[in-house]
């Protein structure tokens, strides 16, 4: 059974998620611990005659050492230098990453070193971040399971009977489990894409997010501002899974509390029981029981990446929410729950941003910043009332559409 799962999960990643329209080429960007499923993605491109194939491997061992040298050693080492990407992204590649966790496998690991290993890999790669913003490029995150983030999820298995598990999971969350997996994200697509004419058709102008958590927050948007949905009317999906729309607000308009309802992973370090304060779009207080040093980094990470980049909205019944399953895993996570990310926007978001410059956007309230980091807001009881051309009319009601 799980051979033929991954079989059907490989399918929809090379032949729906991803697009070879523009160049013959692929680049996966993977953990050795995922060596086996990328042999058959691999196996599956080169079968529609892709050959020039680039694995971008890592290894928890070798990173985990990596990330005990000081800060100056991470500065100066060429191993979180991401340039290949770049390479590639000039190539018009497509890009596959495979999005997987380690808990506490990082927790001796200095958040100031995570911190900077990420900024280091993050500036390192700016083709491949301007074409990926644009969509000018094809590119998928993918979540894909290993065995220890497995056996940290069901403790009382064995690593392959966890695997198993977690896998399954995963394929429930993806619609792999499905008879025809590219079929029913089509159809799915489909839904989300009316949902996202009836947001745009209200031009909301601002929003109110509440909930018993004590979350007070306003976001005010752009004029122009467009909701989008990833993968409709397209050749590629973005994240795998997704069950989102999503926007970007004003970056200098967000205001209020708001409190984190799910733990965030970030570069393998737990973030959890956190809350931010905003005042004139940026973070003036913030405060975590655990990970608040790396929150911080985050916060700090540039000038803008304490400003919002998105906001993004998911209702508490989606396939991911249903299952009552915490997988510690952003691209999971964030899609059974609302969700805000600081730092970069989307230009997509916002009419005719694509004819405009980094500070032609930022005028207009798009924020840029060399970060983007996701944290889920959403709760059985969060209410968001819009500004809208009709009037205030109450968007998300209880943790879900109202419309």
């Amino acid at each position: 059974m799980i051979e033929e799962l991954e079989n059907k999960y490989v399918d929809l990643l090379i032949n729906r998620c991803l697009s070879f329209k523009k160049s013959n080429s692929l680049f996966i960007n993977y953990y050795s611990d995922n060596d086996a499923f990328v042999e058959k993605l691999v196996n599956a491109a080169k079968s529609r005659g892709i050959e020039d194939i680039y694995l971008d491997r890592n290894d928890k061992e070798e990173r985990h050492q990596k990330l005990l040298q000081s800060v100056e050693e991470i500065n100066n080492d060429d191993y979180f230098d991401d340039t290949i990407w770049d390479e590639y992204a000039k190539k018009n590649s497509a890009f596959l990453i495979l999005s997987t966790e380690f808990p506490h496998y990082f927790d001796d690991i200095p958040a100031e070193n995570m911190n900077i290993a990420a900024l280091k890999s993050r500036t390192s790669k700016p083709i491949y971040k301007s074409k990926q913003l644009i969509n000018e490029i094809s590119w998928c995150i993918a979540v894909m399971p290993n065995k220890v983030w497995a056996k940290s999820k069901f403790p009382n298995l064995n690593e392959d009977d966890a695997y198993n598990e977690l896998f399954k999971l995963m394929c429930n969350a993806t619609m792999t489990d499905k008879d025809n997996p590219i079929l029913e994200w089509n159809n799915f697509l489909d839904k989300q894409q009316k949902l996202v004419n009836k947001l745009n058709s209200l031009e909301i102008t601002s929003m109110h997010y509440t909930n018993s958590l004590g979350t007070d927050l306003y976001l005010e948007f752009p004029k122009g501002v467009i909701w989008q949905c990833a993968g409709y009317g397209s050749d590629m999906i973005v994240n795998m899974p997704t069950y989102e729309v999503f926007t970007s607000p004003d970056y200098r308009k967000t205001n209020g509390i708001v409190y984190a309802t799910r733990p965030l992973m970030y570069s393998g370090a737990l973030i959890d029981d956190f809350w931010l304060k905003f005042e004139n779009g940026k973070v003036i207080d913030y405060d975590a029981k655990i990970g608040k040093d790396i929150l911080k980094g985050i916060i700090e990470s540039d000038s803008f990446s304490s400003f919002l980049g998105e906001c993004a909205l998911v209702s508490v019944n989606s396939p991911i929410a249903k299952t009552n399953f915490v997988f510690g895993e952003t691209c999971l996570d964030e899609n059974a729950s609302c969700h805000i990310a600081l730092g970069d926007a989307f230009p997509e978001c916002l009419k005719d941003a694509d004819k405009m410059s980094i500070d032609e956007r930022k005028e207009k309230g798009l924020n840029h910043s060399s970060n983007h980091v996701d944290f889920m807001i959403g709760s059985e009881d969060l209410n968001i009332l819009a500004d809208t051309k009709d009037g205030k009319i109450m968007i998300f009601k209880n943790g879900d559409f109202n419309l």
